[in-house]
């Protein structure tokens, strides 16, 4: 009589995978504070201690909100993305951004460019391991 321990139980085919919803405090916080950090980055690097004219701080708010935005649709789709592509879209926005402040230094097309390009392969290399270790 005991056969009650060897019934089947009904069990999921596959593994149920977390709702991944883009719309926590996080999600918003992180874009927004990385956003003003680059606005405000943006202003002081074209500012090189003069006068505050309106142009530095349209710069600025433009930049600002431009890689905040960047930043969150980013965020938004991450999870759609495999994670080679998912790291390389973070490398690019982290370099481009810094490739952009660096050519507001004064620094030329090239070193700016080669500066956005060290840093977008070294943030891809970064968020694949990060990933590659913590997926699965």
């Amino acid at each position: 009589m005991a056969t009650h321990a060897t019934m089947p139980t009904r069990r999921r085919s596959q593994a149920r995978t977390p709702e991944r919803h883009g719309h926590t405090a996080l999600a918003w916080a992180m874009p927004l504070a990385l956003g003003v950090i680059v606005g405000f980055w943006a202003f002081f690097i074209n500012r090189d201690g003069g006068a505050t004219t309106g142009g530095q701080i349209w710069l600025g708010v433009v930049s600002g909100v431009a890689f905040a935005v960047l930043c969150f649709a980013l965020v938004q789709v991450r999870w759609a993305l495999p994670r080679e592509l998912r790291a390389a879209a973070f490398g690019a926005l982290t370099g481009g951004a810094v490739g952009f402040l660096s050519s507001l230094n004064g620094n030329s097309v090239l070193t700016s460019s080669a500066i956005g390009l060290a840093l977008a392969v070294g943030m891809s290399c970064v968020m694949f391991y990060v990933y590659y270790t913590r997926e699965d």
